[in-house]
């Protein structure tokens, strides 16, 4: 699946992205895949092609675009505070993907509007990651609340990044501080990202 760059960025000119298109004719319903501190890996790569794979258009762009550790620091503090430049660069993705002519323009609400009136939700977090401790409980209280429709589920298994497939020395690494793969929760992940975007993103039939 190629590389492309993705206009109106707010922290570059343009931002570096993955495109994982779907066999066959499209359009397809759009996808916007966010990596995690690694960056746009061979990992994250692997994860749009998986949903493409499913009959969604999927790009992951890459936030670190600006590069170094400072744009590291700073765009985790955005997500951390829930604003900032880096949203801006997650906004021009959206609005990238929704005009491809081959995409069928179906994704998330504008992200100002973040859970009120939210599009159904899915969600899984592993019950072991410590950065995330209650998040699962949290998501469910609010999406509740606002009467959004979700599907939160927490793994007791699972750590943070238990999603990735990444091997070699990394994951010996990552494996130490109690990250990465765990492969029966990254399973029924899966399963149920796909079922819940078979129900509310479905791909056209062909």
């Amino acid at each position: 699946m190629p590389a492309t760059t993705i206009p109106g960025a707010t922290t570059v000119r343009s931002l570096d992205a993955h495109i994982a298109v779907p066999d066959g004719a499209g359009p397809w319903p759009g996808v916007v895949v966010l990596h995690e501190a690694f960056g746009l890996n061979a990992d994250t790569r692997a994860q749009a092609d998986r949903l493409a794979a499913a009959g969604y258009l999927a790009v992951a762009p890459n936030l670190f675009s600006a590069g170094g550790v400072r744009c590291l620091r700073s765009t985790f503090s955005a997500m951390l505070a829930g604003r900032g430049p880096v949203f801006g660069d997650i906004e021009a993705t959206r609005t990238w993907l929704a005009a491809r002519p081959d995409c069928t323009g179906r994704l998330p609400r504008d992200a100002r509007e973040i859970l009120a009136g939210a599009c159904p939700v899915v969600a899984g977090y592993g019950g072991s990651d410590l950065s995330l401790r209650g998040a699962a409980a949290t998501l469910e209280d609010l999406l509740t609340e606002l009467g959004v429709v979700h599907d939160v589920t927490e793994y007791p298994g699972a750590g943070h990044s238990f999603l990735s497939t990444v091997e070699g020395p990394l994951a010996s690494v990552m494996k130490v501080v109690g990250i990465g793969p765990h492969q029966p929760s990254a399973d029924d992940a899966w399963r149920r990202i796909l079922a819940w975007f078979g129900t509310y993103l479905a791909p056209p039939a062909r």
